[in-house]
């Protein structure tokens, strides 16, 4: 496992100021994390970036853990309090894509609030939060890179789609090769279904438990010892839900050319956010609430200091993590490029309620790499 070159101390304490001067409780992280939950909570694209961990009692499968989210969440509906803020210090582990020198293991510092206000104000202050961090570390060539996962919802819901229809293109807004594919689709009519689509139509057709029985034959069939997933059972499951999404109505070549033009939106946020409206074509609470919630995110983090020419929005812009349901965003280096981020954050505010706990409160966090942020590391 490769890990990142230490960074100086000086700078990981100016990179780690700007996290503590909320007070917060320390968060105190396991390293080991239920894959099961994680894959349900983050979404399958996780799955080749985590470091899976057979434990000694056979109990359920363990990985690595890749962030602290999900911990700092558990963390506060364990203890009880109706509001908190978490701060955190400490290594994740994630296995590096193919051909990649990138380091497995690297430190992260961050901060997850569950706290009561209005959220935009929150999300500002945690991107600011995110860009001072990112800042001190010396680097000269950074933009805040801003999007939200709700306005694709709201321009979705706004163009009345197929319910089935609607719910897919949601789901496949955070893996641009998912809606790439759906786009195309569209114009160059239904594309051949790929292995494991013709597998799902299968197994969907019998009953899940006479299904589990086949799926466990071909692995038999092929030699395959399954390691680090989930059961049979649970990928049935998972198979008869993508084969019904799969049968729900196609975008019109019309519907795809107006997602297409959605996500080519991007540039200064009052000037992306008027494009979106004028595209969709007609008002609607959602989207008129959308664009009053950034107009005051970006006032509020103008009045703490980010120069309004850094920041951008843009439509297409999505989070690996599943399960990130508002405003996101990302700190990125012209150095490092759009796919090593220096600091990143977002709001989740549905989490909770995927793990059957109701908060009062909002949940939104960010986290900064220090060893992206020091100038010095390249």
């Amino acid at each position: 496992m490769r890990l990142e070159r230490p960074v100086p101390a000086d700078v990981l304490d100016a990179v780690r100021a700007p996290f503590l001067e909320s007070p917060a409780h320390l968060l105190d992280a396991p390293v080991l994390q239920p894959l099961g939950q994680l894959l349900d909570l983050a979404g399958e694209t996780l799955r080749e970036r985590l470091f899976v961990v057979q434990t000694a009692d056979a109990g359920p499968e363990a990985c690595l853990r890749t962030d602290f989210t999900l911990s700092a969440l558990t963390a506060h509906l364990a203890s009880g309090r109706p509001s908190g803020r978490y701060f955190y210090s400490g290594h994740v582990f994630r296995v590096a894509p193919p051909g990649s020198e990138r380091p497995e293991e690297f430190p992260q510092i961050g901060v997850e609030a569950f706290e009561p206000g209005e959220p935009a104000l929150a999300d500002a202050q945690m991107a600011v939060m995110a860009w001072r961090a990112a800042m001190a570390g010396g680097r000269k060539d950074l933009t805040l890179i801003m999007g939200d996962v709700g306005l694709f919802g709201a321009v979705v819901d706004a163009l009345d789609l197929a319910p089935p229809l609607a719910a897919r293109l949601k789901r496949a807004f955070s893996s641009p090769r998912k809606l790439r594919a759906e786009l195309e689709s569209a114009v160059n009519g239904d594309t051949a279904p790929t292995g494991g689509e013709r597998l799902g139509a299968l197994l969907a057709g019998l009953p899940e438990v006479e299904a589990t029985a086949v799926l466990e034959d071909i692995w038999a069939l092929a030699g395959i010892e399954p390691v680090g997933g989930r059961s049979a059972a649970e990928i049935v499951h998972r198979l008869g839900e993508r084969a019904a999404l799969a049968k729900a109505p196609r975008l019109t070549p019309a519907e795809a050319d107006l997602f297409g033009r959605f996500m080519s939106i991007s540039g200064e946020p009052e000037v992306a956010l008027s494009a979106v409206a004028d595209l969709v074509g007609k008002a609607s609470d959602a989207l008129n609430a959308g664009r009053a919630a950034w107009t005051r995110r970006v006032a509020a983090m103008a009045a703490a200091g980010v120069p309004r020419g850094v920041v951008r929005f843009s439509a297409a812009f999505g989070r690996a993590f599943g399960y990130y349901d508002g405003a996101i965003f990302e700190v990125r280096s012209e150095e490092l490029g759009a796919d090593q981020p220096v600091a990143a954050g977002g709001r989740y505010d549905s989490l909770p309620g995927k793990l059957g706990a109701s908060l009062a409160t909002g949940a939104v966090g960010c986290m900064v790499r220090p060893g992206r942020a020091w100038a010095g590391s390249r």
